[in-house]
């Protein structure tokens, strides 16, 4: 089904005479957002409008976001982020590494914020994190270790598991990355990695037979966008399967997956209007450096646990920043 004249909205948190009220007053900046999943009504768009307000943008008056839907197919990027140069908006938002590659490909001139991207210099968004050097900044960057981290604590809560399924997308540059950390971990943890391809949403089911047919004790799971959208879907299989499974998003857990490791794409979005006050006032993305994560956040699901049939190991759970029950 083709999708790309219903991509673009504009989120209807604003009123045609809010609107006009802005345009009269003076100039109303137009944002195009590009993500895998509506950002509105979510409370990532409460704390984005939030700070905006509290910098004196007021939707609807000042500045308008259009969002701009791919749905977890990649294929669909450059297609979208074509439709946001069109457009000529003022900036483009990016939604994690893949719209943003779309958009960096699509627009050397329209300013680009990017948020919760793992390896922004990696990805080639920016030259430096000090000194992005471009039209694009934003934020993110896991920095080395975290994924070797996310096995370790997995490991922790199930200390008999000696195999574990990595659920892993060869066509996403930066899994290449979180994948040879977690390899890295794996030897002086005893545990030897069971990689399983996941490229798209149509491809769980699939993936998850693999993973039963493969008999592992548990289940490790690299971020990608379209998992926010397929969150419970992901985490249902897992308890199907009495999984013990992690994953970076906090959300997947809040839907039923074990447990999280991972910065809070609520942080960025707490940020982002800083950015994009900077930028509508006439910063240059060049100028500004791209910040990383500063707290990662360790979230488990106790009402999973016991449904699984694991006991949590309590050291475990004393050191979580939050317990699900």
């Amino acid at each position: 089904m083709r999708r790309r004249d219903t991509l673009p909205f504009v989120l209807a948190l604003c009123t045609a005479p809010l609107a006009a009220q802005g345009q009269q007053g003076g100039k109303l900046y137009r944002i195009a957002w590009i993500s895998g999943t509506s950002i509105a009504p979510s409370p990532h768009w409460t704390e984005f409008v939030g700070g905006m307000r509290e910098l004196g943008w007021i939707e609807g008056q000042n500045f308008t976001v259009e969002n701009l839907l791919y749905e977890g197919r990649s294929e669909r990027l450059p297609s979208v982020a074509a439709e946001a140069v069109q457009r000529k908006v003022d900036l483009i938002i990016g939604a994690g590494t893949p719209p943003t590659t779309a958009a960096k490909n699509a627009t050397t001139t329209i300013p680009i914020l990017f948020y919760f991207v793992g390896d922004p210099v990696g990805a080639g968004f920016v030259a430096s994190l000090a000194r992005p050097g471009g039209n694009i900044t934003g934020l993110g960057g896991l920095g080395p270790g975290v994924h070797a981290k996310m096995l370790e604590v997995l490991k922790e809560a199930v200390p008999k598991a000696t195999r574990i399924a990595m659920l892993i997308n060869p066509t996403f540059p930066l899994h290449a990355v979180y994948g040879a950390d977690a390899e890295s971990a794996a030897p002086s943890l005893k545990v030897t990695l069971r990689p399983v391809e996941l490229r798209s949403p149509e491809e769980i089911d699939g993936a998850f037979a693999m993973i039963a047919r493969d008999k592992v004790d548990a289940l490790l799971i690299l971020g990608q966008p379209f998992l926010f959208g397929q969150g419970a879907r992901v985490a249902k299989l897992a308890m199907e399967q009495r999984l013990p499974a992690m994953i970076a998003f906090v959300e997947v857990v809040r839907n039923g997956l074990l447990m999280s490791y991972g910065s809070n794409v609520i942080d960025d979005l707490r940020r982002l209007p800083y950015y994009v006050d900077r930028i509508l006032k006439g910063a240059k993305p060049a100028d500004l450096p791209v910040e990383q994560p500063t707290r990662f956040y360790l979230t488990i699901n106790l009402k999973t646990a016991k449904t699984i049939g694991l006991t949590v190991p309590p050291s475990l759970l004393q050191r979580a920043d939050q317990v699900i029950e």
